[in-house]
């Protein structure tokens, strides 16, 4: 019986010494969950490919994954569980800002590169960490072609709605700065807290100071609701702007018609003329049934480039596979990787996309614009 016992216990050592390990937290329930199913979906996408094309050095890659329910604090106990228990040979940042904050303090604490595939607040790279690598541009420049836009055509006045978490909060900082430097004001502002759907008093008061843009740092569930509101309110503006939400399928299907003319961010869309992007779309869609958000992209995207950084590393030693990142230039199907010397992403741009005709569409910059923009936003009585 010992025998027996040692020898299943060596074939099981064997059989995962011949395997890649990747582990990652996603939101499965919460906040986040909507934009967590798709980065796991392109998680997946990546590995179904890479082990059609015989696995990383010659190992299959396998996929350990858990649902830290958009919670910073069950993040950060899932990634000690994935490196201290699970033993996995590589990690995948988690989506948000937040719930990366505490994912990446546990893995400085081990040493342990990470590749971000779903977060953009700046103090991520603030911090003096040595293991966080992003994928995502920069929160603080979200809105910049919005507002230059905007400034293009003569609004000066602004409301800034967004929640109390450091992505949002990277956003509004960024708005506030830009509207400086462009010689706009920010007429009205309010943070509000991360389980926020009802924003009837702050439409009051917003239409109050007759605002030209209203701009949120928001997620999919508070953008939403904040679109209905403002239609039931007769709030108007000339640009409706919020972060990550419009860059979502569900942002048009969950409003119809009320998602036409509101404007928004996306790190990644089917139609960049990025090599593999328009592959990787189709396949998606195949799959799934329906276009692919920049969330699923960047799942994708965060695969591939901690495939390029073990082939350069030639091995998933932490310390080569960690300096591989930092050194890597390289385009995958998400767009250019290249990270300075705290991990931080400048390589990459963002892009501008408004919902027209039922569909979203990237409308800056104008390189890669596949519509021109819808202005002003239509009034909620003439539509």
């Amino acid at each position: 019986m010992w025998f027996a016992g040692f020898v299943l216990a060596a074939v099981g050592g064997a059989a995962a010494a011949q395997e890649v390990v990747v582990g990652t937290s996603v939101a499965l329930t919460g906040k986040y969950d909507r934009t967590g199913r798709e980065q796991l979906q392109g998680f997946q996408m990546w590995v179904e490919e890479v082990n059609a094309r015989g696995g990383l050095l010659g190992r299959k890659v396998r996929l350990v994954h858990y649902d830290d329910e958009s919670k910073p604090e069950t993040g950060a106990k899932l990634y000690e569980k994935l490196i201290t228990d699970d033993k996995v040979d590589l990690l995948i940042g988690p989506y948000s800002s937040d719930v990366t904050m505490a994912a990446s303090t546990v893995a400085e604490k081990h040493n342990f590169p990470m590749v971000s595939s779903g977060a953009s607040a700046s103090e991520i790279w603030e911090r003096g960490f040595k293991n966080i690598f992003g994928l995502y541009t920069l929160a603080e420049t979200y809105m910049d072609q919005i507002l230059e836009f905007g400034k293009s055509k003569g609004l000066k006045k602004i409301a800034l709605v967004y929640e109390n978490t450091a992505f949002p909060r990277g956003v509004a900082s960024g708005v506030k700065a830009k509207a400086k430097s462009l010689g706009m004001q920010v007429v009205y502002e309010e943070e509000y807290g991360k389980a926020s759907t009802d924003f009837t008093s702050m439409i009051v008061k917003i239409k109050a100071r007759k605002p030209d843009m209203i701009v949120g740092g928001s997620y999919l569930p508070d953008s939403t609701a904040f679109v209905r509101q403002a239609k039931e309110n007769r709030l108007t503006a000339k640009i409706f702007a919020f972060a990550v939400g419009p860059g979502l399928p569900d942002f048009g299907k969950n409003l119809g018609l009320d998602a036409e003319g509101v404007m928004g961010n996306t790190q990644w869309e089917p139609t960049l003329n990025i090599p593999g992007a328009r592959e990787f779309a189709d396949k998606y869609k195949a799959k799934h049934g329906h276009e692919p958000g920049y969330h699923a992209g960047g799942g994708y995207g965060a695969g591939q480039v901690l495939e390029a950084a073990v082939k350069k590393a030639g091995a998933t030693d932490r310390d080569k596979v960690r300096q591989a990142l930092f050194d890597l230039d390289t385009v995958t199907a998400f767009g250019r990787f290249k990270v300075d010397a705290t991990g931080k992403q400048v390589g990459k741009p963002g892009y501008t996309v408004q919902w027209i005709d039922g569909e979203r569409h990237v409308v800056l910059p104008a390189s890669a614009a596949t519509r021109k923009i819808v202005y002003p936003f239509k009034d909620w009585a003439k539509r």
